[in-house]
């Protein structure tokens, strides 16, 4: 159930779902006890709630008529998305090949719609495949799937900090 209730303090209008014990006045900040608030509308729609809610803001504010030129909620949200052009539009208006895009796009997924594994999971695949490796090791078999040795040697550290890695005799175990 969506009611639309008034703050006594500021008289903003707002919409609550349910019955709360309490609720707080983004406005003013007030919390006041639901069961005190004026309720100006009940519906299980929140759409219908929103309508209430605009009208009366609307008639407050002395523009009732204009309100009464606009359409619903569902109406105006049907607008915005037809509004404007679509995104392979803005595209080829910007000198873009769509096709050229999309099979980037493509590339960057892998293919399949998956992602590779991250530089930190890489790093961890490492650590758990490889039996108590060096530093060296690590960062040879991170540079096999493109992480730079930089980034490895400081996520190693970080891990070691962090006690998710252990480090002995210049091996690194993952715990």
């Amino acid at each position: 159930m969506y009611s639309v209730v008034g703050c006594p303090d500021c008289r903003a209008l707002k919409i609550v779902d349910g019955r709360p014990e309490t609720t707080k006045c983004q406005r003013c900040g007030r919390t006041s006890q639901f069961s005190k608030l004026r309720t100006f509308y009940q519906n299980e729609d929140v759409d219908a709630a929103r309508e209430i809610r605009a009208r009366l803001l609307a008639e407050r504010s002395g523009h009732g008529d204009a309100y009464d030129d606009l359409g619903t909620f569902a109406d105006l949200e049907e607008d915005a998305d037809s509004a404007g052009m679509s995104a392979e539009e803005f595209l080829e208006r910007s000198g873009l090949d769509t096709a050229a895009v999309a099979a980037a796009g493509e590339r960057a997924d892998g293919g399949s719609g998956g992602s590779s594994p991250s530089r930190k999971e890489t790093v961890e695949t490492a650590l758990a495949d490889l039996d108590r490796p060096t530093e060296d090791e690590v960062v040879a078999y991170a540079a096999d799937h493109g992480v730079p040795a930089d980034y490895v040697r400081s996520a190693l550290d970080r891990l070691t900090r962090r006690g998710d890695v252990t480090e002995t005799n210049g091996r690194y175990r993952l715990l």
